[in-house]
């Protein structure tokens, strides 16, 4: 009798053990699954199926990227999108990335208003980015402005010479392959870029001008590459008003008529792999940083990666880094 009280006593703290285990497992998967519905953005989607305002983040180099242009065209297209709020971070970009990007946006403040905030920096293509907006706010620190185009490349002939190394060519033309990084570049290839320069810097000066209703030669006067603080744009008329989200809000809750209750919700370009189970996601999220930190690293290595290294092409862009080299105290390069 001993015996089998003994094992009814087992029974009964295995099957205990068992249902304990089961209530875990069961916890674990729920957790996993609203993990996985968080990730994949399907909260985010819910809440887009009722009105609210976009919020579009434009951070970074600005490239010429057909995701964030697609994305753009939903916003445009979503009816239950009442109004868009830029959230713009950027130093700029190349230049045929900075037209995109300010067209679309044109094109989507033609179906909805469109307000543009500026955070920490909105210089070059970023500032190109703000005059799509209907308004532009900024902090009374924050960076804007940088109106202005350049190319750049590099030249080692003093270098090759010293070590004795010779190149040579054969080309249809005098400006075929100009400039090169082993010769000196002749007065023609030189006039021959600032040409297209000049073409370029244009089309941005024209489109300051439309945009901030402003007399052309008065933004000849401003677009000299450099960068003005909030007050400064402000006073200059490169933006409307000193504020961030809370006051583009307000602006849009007034003058255009939204509901003072009207949600804001981030809508983010969908990259390939942002499907991914959350396992396969966080390996890639790793992978992604590492490869990230490796880039960073070659950007400290001093001479390793230059200014607007990664950049083919026109760019308009401010750089921070190095603006203390600079001798016309505008810490801006052109």
């Amino acid at each position: 009798m001993a015996l089998d009280a003994d094992a009814i006593i087992d029974r009964r703290r295995l099957r205990r053990k068992v249902v304990f285990w089961r209530i875990v497992a069961v916890l674990v998967a729920v957790v996993a699954v609203i993990a996985g519905a968080y990730f994949s953005g399907a909260f985010g989607g819910l809440s887009k199926r009722s009105a609210h305002i976009a919020r579009l983040e434009i951070s970074g180099v600005i490239i010429d990227d057909r995701d964030r242009l697609k994305l753009i065209d939903e916003i445009a297209r979503n009816e239950n999108v009442r109004a868009v709020i830029l959230d713009i971070n950027s130093p700029g970009g190349s230049t045929v990335g900075g037209e995109s990007l300010y067209l679309a946006l044109r094109k989507l403040a033609e179906k909805k208003p469109v307000v543009a905030t500026i955070g920490t920096l909105g210089a070059s293509a970023g500032y190109m980015t703000a005059i799509a907006a209907d308004r532009i706010y900024a902090r009374s620190t924050s960076l804007a402005g940088s109106i202005g185009v350049y190319i750049q490349y590099g030249n080692i002939k003093g270098l090759l010479d010293t070590i004795g190394v010779e190149f040579d060519m054969v080309r249809s033309g005098p400006l075929k392959g100009e400039p090169n990084f082993y010769d000196r570049a002749p007065e023609a290839a030189r006039q021959n870029l600032q040409a297209v320069i000049d073409d370029s810097y244009a089309w941005f000066v024209d489109r300051v001008a439309e945009r901030r209703a402003m007399d052309r030669d008065v933004v000849l006067g401003l677009a000299q590459g450099g960068i003005y603080s909030g007050e400064r744009a402000k006073t200059s008329g490169l933006i409307d008003a000193i504020g961030g989200e809370s006051e583009a809000r307000d602006w849009l809750v007034k003058e255009q008529s939204l509901a003072e209750d009207t949600p804001i919700v981030t809508w983010r370009v969908k990259r390939e792999g942002d499907g991914l189970p959350f396992a396969a996601g966080l390996a890639r999220s790793f992978g992604s940083g590492l490869s990230d930190g490796l880039s960073q690293a070659l950007h400290q290595a001093k001479g390793l990666v230059g200014p607007g290294g990664e950049l083919d092409g026109l760019v308009s862009v401010w750089h921070a880094q190095g603006a203390a080299d600079n001798d016309d105290g505008t810490g801006a390069r052109e």
